[in-house]
This record gives C-alpha cells, sequence and structure tokens, in this order.
C-alpha cells in the first residue's frame, strides 16, 4: 500500500531525519516542525504551480487570483474561452499561455487524465506529466509533492532548497542537483519530508530579516 503523508507522519518523519541529519535537527530545534503545505489536485493546481515557475510564489500567486476573479471555477473548458490579450492582463506569459492552453486541450481530448495519476509510480508519474509541453521536472516533482503527498520526492531545480542547503551546509556555492541528491541519500524513504524541512528554514530566515 502506498504511503502518502498527512500531519502526523510528517512530524514522524521529520523526527526520524533529525536523528539522521544534524543540519535537518538544527532547522527543527530552532523553527519548529515544517507545515504539510497539501494542496488540491486538480487542473486549478497545476495551473498555479506552472504560473510559479521560475517567477516568484507571490507573482504567481496574483496571477492565479485575477484568473479566479475573472472565471469564478476554474476549468479547462473555461480557461479556453480566455483570449489572448485577457491571459497577458492576467499576468500569463507567452509561454506560460501556451501551457496551460495545452493541458487543458489535452484534458478534454482524454490524453491527459488526473485520476490517472494516483495509481503511477513516480518514474512513471514523471513520464506521464511530460508528454505536455511546459511540464518538466520541476513541475512534476513539486505536484508530486503537495498534491499527490508522495513521502520520497526530491524536487529538481528549486533555488529555494539548494540555498537552504547551501546556509545549513556553510557551502561557498549553491549545489548541483547531482550533488544535493547524492548529498541526501540519507534522507530516504522521507526526501519530500526533508525538502519540506528545507523550505521551512528558507521562509523562516527570510522572514526574520
Amino acid at each position: 500500500m502506498k504511503i502518502s503523508l498527512n500531519e502526523s507522519n510528517l512530524k514522524a518523519g521529520s523526527d526520524w531525519l533529525a536523528a539522521r541529519d544534524p543540519a535537518l535537527a538544527s532547522v527543527l530545534l530552532k523553527y519548529g516542525y515544517p507545515p504539510l503545505w497539501a494542496r488540491t489536485p486538480g487542473f486549478p493546481t497545476l495551473v498555479h504551480i506552472i504560473l510559479e515557475q521560475q517567477v516568484s510564489l507571490a507573482s504567481a500567486h496574483a496571477a492565479f487570483q485575477r484568473l479566479q476573479a475573472h472565471l469564478g471555477e476554474i476549468t479547462p473548458a473555461g480557461f479556453l474561452t480566455i483570449n489572448d490579450l485577457e491571459l497577458l492582463q492576467l499576468g500569463f506569459s507567452r509561454q506560460k499561455k501556451a501551457y496551460v492552453r495545452g493541458l487543458a486541450e489535452a484534458i478534454l481530448n482524454g490524453r491527459f487524465e488526473f485520476k490517472a495519476l494516483n495509481h503511477l509510480p513516480d518514474q512513471a508519474l514523471r513520464l506521464y506529466m511530460k508528454q505536455l509541453k511546459g511540464i518538466g521536472d520541476w513541475t512534476v516533482d513539486i505536484y508530486a509533492l503537495m498534491c499527490l503527498l508522495r513521502p520520497d520526492v526530491l524536487p529538481k531545480g528549486d533555488i529555494a532548497l539548494y540555498e537552504s542547503f547551501r546556509v545549513l551546509h556553510a557551502l561557498e556555492q549553491r549545489p548541483k542537483y547531482e550533488f544535493f541528491v547524492q548529498e541526501t541519500l540519507h534522507w530516504q524513504p522521507w526526501r519530500s519530508v526533508g525538502a519540506r524541512i528545507l523550505w521551512h528554514f528558507y521562509l523562516c530566515e527570510r522572514a526574520g530579516k
């Protein structure tokens, strides 16, 4: 049976990691347990994650709020009714406009089904989601980690994670993904929890400055 993260095993996983990784233990000691940061699976959330690609969370959230105000309920069919100028005014770049339209069309023609994601192993999930233009490793990883609540996902290309790891380990430069993976092998099978602890550290440190 597949394990999904919840408030209870998030804390258990955090304690397990803290016993094996002094850097993570120091974060828990200073800032406590990280939030679960669960997000509702489905089209609206995946649109939101696409908006978050390579921009600040605040600007992505603002664009998503404008989309929600414009449509009310965010659905694939509804999204396809919005013209280019309106999408630009809502905060969609040319690329992200095309990405979400492609996603909406794939859902409506049956080429992409959210219910299928629940049953796919991690690597098959990656291949299935990346068939869509504009959905890369980071987007897959964030969806798997926050929407599907899979316990052992290490997001690729997340600057906040790399920066937190750099600070906690006093590195001169942010680590490359390959180095990051190798240095966190001992987090398995709770790498999703380790990622949450690093995000927690990043956000708490920024809030304190």
